[in-house]
């Protein structure tokens, strides 16, 4: 198994992809243009630059609205109260790196169109990862989630928005504990799966997660914060958290490893890292990269990893 290390030197420096439409920050003037209900949200910095209020929820889903419309072509995109609004940077980073990663099997450099077709695990409600996926390098999208509401809501949004529609589809897990069992058809394959995991162990966790943030925004003492971001409690947190979950996905690719090109996943935590390697050397996966990303102050991974045929588990 080729294996990078918690000690290999970086694939990337800090800050977003450079192919990122948000790395030179926001252009809140052009964002306004197109989405003029952005503009009651916006106001200056500290530093005299345009802002947001991060820590309201309403600032932030309308900022998501705005760049969803004016850099993907995004006509209509709502969320159903307390669900996932995720930061569109962070989630288009993660597929700028997936881009490249598939780069590595083409000798033609970044494949793209529908026959490059990639597994959402957690699509969730707000089917940003296809939605980008699909309007950068034209992919087709299976998203998977096992909350029926989530699954409809992304549905919506997908037919709100016919320029996605025979690219994008949305299936309900019915596992809990299942992530790539009973989803594919027979024969069908994918160049790769993603997966935003939940990254807490119990829902007290999750809280003192989200009061560490609403701290950061605020600048000062919260007691009951707002989750700016909001997400259901199958989106923050899982019983073992961010490392039981992803050592269950490991062991279930290892059961299909030829679904995937390369089997992907978000992980947050460094800390984790070992046991992720431990738990890929031993269903032999032959190639296993971490691929570090940044977005501001947050720094996270990517753990990607695949099979050849030679290691094929039944």
């Amino acid at each position: 198994m080729r294996s990078a290390s918690p000690a290999t030197p970086s694939l990337k420096k800090r800050g977003l992809h450079p192919r990122n439409r948000h790395a030179a920050g926001y252009d809140f003037p052009g964002l306004i243009e197109s989405c003029p209900p952005l503009t009651p949200f916006v106001r200056p910095s500290p530093t005299g630059t345009p802002t947001i209020d991060f820590a309201d929820p309403a600032a932030v889903m309308t900022l998501n609205q705005a760049l969803l419309k004016r850099d993907y072509g995004v006509a209509h995109w709502d969320l159903p109260r307390g669900y996932l609004c995720p930061p569109i940077p962070g989630r288009a980073d993660y597929i700028h790196h997936l881009a490249d990663l598939l780069s590595d099997v083409s000798s033609r450099g970044i494949p793209r169109g529908r026959k490059v077709a990639v597994l959402d695990l957690g699509v969730g409600a707000n089917c940003v990862y296809p939605i980008i996926g699909a309007s950068e390098y034209g992919w087709s999208f299976v998203g998977t989630d096992i909350d029926p509401i989530a699954v409809a809501w992304a549905r919506q949004i997908v037919a709100a928005n016919p320029k996605f529609a025979d690219l994008i589809e949305c299936r309900l897990q019915p596992s809990a504990l299942d992530l790539f069992r009973g989803i594919a058809k027979p024969r069908e394959r994918f160049a790769a799966s993603i997966c935003n995991p939940p990254f807490h162990a119990s829902p007290e966790e999750a809280a003192a997660g989200a009061l560490r943030k609403a701290r950061n925004l605020r600048g000062r003492k919260v007691t009951k914060p707002v989750l700016n971001f909001a997400g259901r409690n199958h989106e923050l947190w899982c019983e073992g958290g961010e490392s039981g979950f992803i050592q269950r996905m490991i062991a279930q690719s290892a059961e299909q490893p030829g679904l995937c090109g390369w089997f992907t996943t978000l992980v947050s935590k460094r800390e984790t890292l070992p046991a992720l390697y431990r738990a890929l050397a031993a269903v032999k996966a032959t190639e296993v990269r971490t691929i570090d990303v940044a977005h501001g102050q947050k720094n996270s991974r990517i753990l990607a990893w695949k099979f050849s045929s030679s290691s094929a588990h039944s």
